[in-house]
């Protein structure tokens, strides 16, 4: 039984500008279809379509419905498996909630006809009329805000999306994408970061104020610290592949993750990504967790129906770790 006023599946979040509505949770799909960073079709042969199947079920019959892609995860094969997932079942579609992202590449100067193109491609690639929320991935075009803001309206005006947000916008940068949006009728409905425990940088520079204040939804991706905060990897045990997101030194890892077990313990048994979920729901963000299986989506779903006290929460503010800014490939990253 859910606890009185603890944040719910049920529950829903309008995105700004649209009648789109999310739940307070949602599913990272960046390693669905990925080889390079999260092993498919490489050292994880843990994780197939058949197993992703699994998460997807289990998320949807939790009542998980917000499912984030991009077009360049797995070079468009997250879509496409979402797709065939759609395909199977077409009557999900009224349901769930398809979110994906345009790769705004500083060499893309047309940016309206290439944002134009990429959306239609990854609409067809999810065999949808719309996509729900349409994101530019990050900050790294050389063309102005006004230039994005009409290449998502077009894409707006042409219904190919519904509600247009941002990926790893500083607060500066997320007033000036919003007011050219609002220019032009539309408003600016999420901006998607890099937001945990191990990475509280956009708490304590303002961004997520800033959001708070525009009505913008943040939606924090590696939410656990890509695994790092669900207690299976430790200091003897680092995470396998590329995963350089959140990249502490485990031992300090250690010590946040200590603290979400005694947390968790409290609760009747939550584990410790569940807790750090908890955690970023309860300062105004929507997770939006990966699940490779239907035990990592039932997982997350933990982190729903139960709230922390006041004090439980300033521990975890205590324990957690500020982060770094994004460097090399990830400069585009929010500071």
């Amino acid at each position: 039984m859910p606890e009185a006023g603890a944040p719910r599946a049920s529950d829903r979040i309008t995105l700004a500008g649209s009648e789109v509505q999310i739940p307070p949770l949602g599913v990272g799909t960046w390693a669905w279809g990925d080889k390079g960073t999260w092993g498919m079709g490489g050292y994880d042969s843990t994780l197939t379509e058949s197993t992703i199947r699994e998460a997807w079920e289990a998320s949807i019959a939790a009542g998980i419905v917000l499912f984030d892609t991009a077009e360049v995860y797995g070079n468009g094969e997250s879509e496409r498996i979402i797709g065939r997932l759609l395909a199977e079942d077409p009557s999900r579609r009224e349901s769930v909630v398809i979110a994906s992202k345009f790769m705004p590449s500083p060499w893309k100067v047309n940016v309206r006809s290439a944002l134009l193109s990429a959306a239609r491609r990854s609409r067809d690639r999810l065999g949808v009329g719309t996509i729900d929320l349409y994101q530019i991935h990050g900050p790294i075009s050389l063309r102005s805000h006004d230039a994005l803001a009409d290449a998502l309206a077009a894409a707006h005006a042409d219904d190919v999306v519904n509600a247009v947000g941002v990926s790893n916008y500083s607060a500066k940068e997320t007033r000036s994408i919003d007011a050219a949006l609002r220019r032009r009728g539309l408003r600016l409905a999420s901006n998607q970061i890099e937001f945990s425990l191990l990475r509280t940088m956009p708490l304590r520079v303002g961004l997520i104020d800033c959001c708070r204040e525009l009505g913008v939804v943040p939606l924090a991706y590696s939410p656990i610290g890509q695994g790092r905060l669900t207690g299976k990897y430790t200091a003897a045990n680092p995470p396998p592949g590329n995963r350089n997101f959140s990249a502490h030194p485990m031992e300090q890892v250690d010590a946040v993750v200590g603290e979400l077990r005694r947390i968790g313990d409290a609760h009747g048994g939550r584990t410790p990504s569940a807790v750090a979920l908890s955690w970023l729901i309860a300062k105004g963000a929507v997770p939006i967790p990966g699940a490779k299986n239907a035990a990592q989506a039932e997982e997350n779903a933990g982190s729903l129906g139960w709230q922390m006290s006041p004090a439980e929460i300033e521990r975890l503010d205590s324990a957690s770790l500020f982060g770094k800014r994004g460097i090399s490939l990830r400069m585009w990253q929010h500071g």
